[in-house]
């Protein structure tokens, strides 16, 4: 049987731009985008971070978007239908 050996291709993570660095305290990697390093732009985007892309639902442990009044579409009251009096 003959050998081959497969190379993997190294990935790194993005440069930055010169003199950027992170806005998150503690964190020496490079600017992407909107003040973050490529790991805390993603988490961002995620709405894991304290101050997120979007305004959150109000329920505790709750990180979805927020559709009306405070809540997200799993936490708003559900409309029950009522027939209408004639």
């Amino acid at each position: 049987m003959a050998e081959t050996t497969v190379q993997r291709r190294k990935t790194h993570a993005p440069k930055g731009v010169e003199g950027k660095k992170c806005s998150v305290e503690g964190c020496k990697r490079g600017y992407q985008a909107k003040g973050y390093c490529f790991f805390h732009y993603d988490k961002w985007k995620a709405g894991e971070l304290p101050k997120s892309r979007y305004k959150t639902c109000s329920k505790e442990g709750c990180l979805k978007k927020v559709t009306a009044h405070g809540l997200c579409a799993e936490h708003q009251p559900k409309k029950d239908v009522a027939p209408a009096a004639a």
